[in-house]
């Protein structure tokens, strides 16, 4: 197995810097996820570890080795790519055999390692099949089985599930985690979905504009993000964020005011998760600094919940509620933001505020 470090990494392409002086160690059969929307420079610190892309500075290391200035084939990796790559006139078997020949390995060790790798991923009954009558399911199967097969000491998966409609993702997914488990391989992969990443990961590093905004296990991320960049990419919904400001502990917009932070005076955004609020019956005006008036902006059954939207000084605020709630688009409701569930952050730097609540 082996550890991943980059030290001061950064790719440009003329005056566009795609990643920035990156520095980051994976450890030794940890499951990392770079997680950042298009263009963050995830996919492209992949293609630099793999040497599919020369970097413009820094240092890659795989087990303490500097490899740089090794060819791809040279830095025993296996990638999975989003794209399943496979090849039309095999079949799956000759598919996942593809790579013990091409890196000449011992052909009486072939058909084990093919089998092994086909049961691994649920195949075995496909061996004979070509790509076109197989599902996009099965295809990421074909392609992460050639990935195994190769038995390498680092896996790179490049948004392996980005082609599965929704309930295909989810099985895949969860077989991606036992695999895992069961081969304990030293994997990065790179997406942009956020619900990948909080269930796979052992960290999750998120990425923007090519600099990394948070390092942290999944739990970490959601519960304390450091940034406003990261607490409106982590979650479904994303936090809550309403701008204003704070004055003798008070936070105050122009059309609300929360009482109970003990913070410096200043431009503040104050951020609270969809499941922290509470809707209560609006029988009377609010009377707690922490409960506020306002109409429902839009209602959507989820099936386990309900979600309520409102516009609150600009901003979509959407709560969490029972299934069983019931409401009318403009039904004037009372919602109630605990403060302890609440976090600040500099909207000046957008930087997390030290809790002070």
């Amino acid at each position: 197995m082996a550890s991943i470090t980059l030290k001061n990494l950064s790719k440009r392409w003329g005056g566009f810097v795609a990643v920035d002086n990156l520095s980051l160690k994976i450890r030794d059969k940890e499951f990392l996820v770079l997680l950042g929307p298009s263009g963050c420079g995830k996919t492209t610190t992949m293609r630099i570890i793999a040497g599919l892309e020369q970097e413009t500075s820094g240092d890659v290391y795989i087990d303490n080795i500097k490899v740089n200035k090794l060819e791809p084939k040279d830095r025993d990796v296996a990638m999975v790519f989003q794209s399943y790559g496979l090849y039309p006139n095999m079949n799956v078997y000759e598919n996942i055999r593809f790579p013990l020949k091409i890196r000449k390995t011992d052909p009486k060790t072939h058909d084990r390692r093919v089998k092994h790798a086909a049961e691994m991923v649920e195949l075995l009954e496909y061996l004979h099949r070509k790509p076109s009558e197989l599902s996009g399911g099965q295809k990421q199967r074909v392609a992460l089985a050639r990935a195994i097969v190769r038995e390498p000491n680092v896996f790179l998966m490049d948004e392996p599930l980005s082609n599965l409609d929704a309930k295909l993702r989810v099985s895949t997914r969860a077989q991606i985690k036992h695999l895992h488990h069961e081969m304990q391989v030293t994997t990065l992969y790179v997406t942009h979905d956020q619900i990948e990443a909080m269930t796979l990961a052992d960290r999750v590093v998120v990425l923007n504009r090519g600099v990394i905004q948070q390092i942290g296990t999944p739990s970490e991320i959601y519960d304390k993000p450091q940034n406003l960049f990261v607490a409106g990419f982590i979650g479904n919904p994303a936090m809550n964020l309403i701008s204003g400001k704070i004055k003798n502990n008070k936070f105050e917009t122009e059309t609300i005011s929360l009482n109970g932070f003990r913070t410096n005076d200043g431009n503040v955004t104050i951020g609270f998760r969809a499941e922290d609020a509470i809707i209560q019956p609006n029988k009377t005006r609010a009377v707690k600094s922490n409960k506020i008036s306002v109409p429902v902006y839009s209602i959507e059954l989820l099936g386990d919940s309900t979600m309520v939207s409102f516009q609150i000084s600009g901003s979509l605020i959407s709560i969490k509620a029972a299934k069983e709630y019931s409401a009318k688009i403009g039904d004037v409701v009372t919602i109630c933001i605990p403060i302890s569930a609440c976090h600040l952050f500099d909207s000046d730097t957008g930087n997390r505020i030290k809790d002070t609540l």
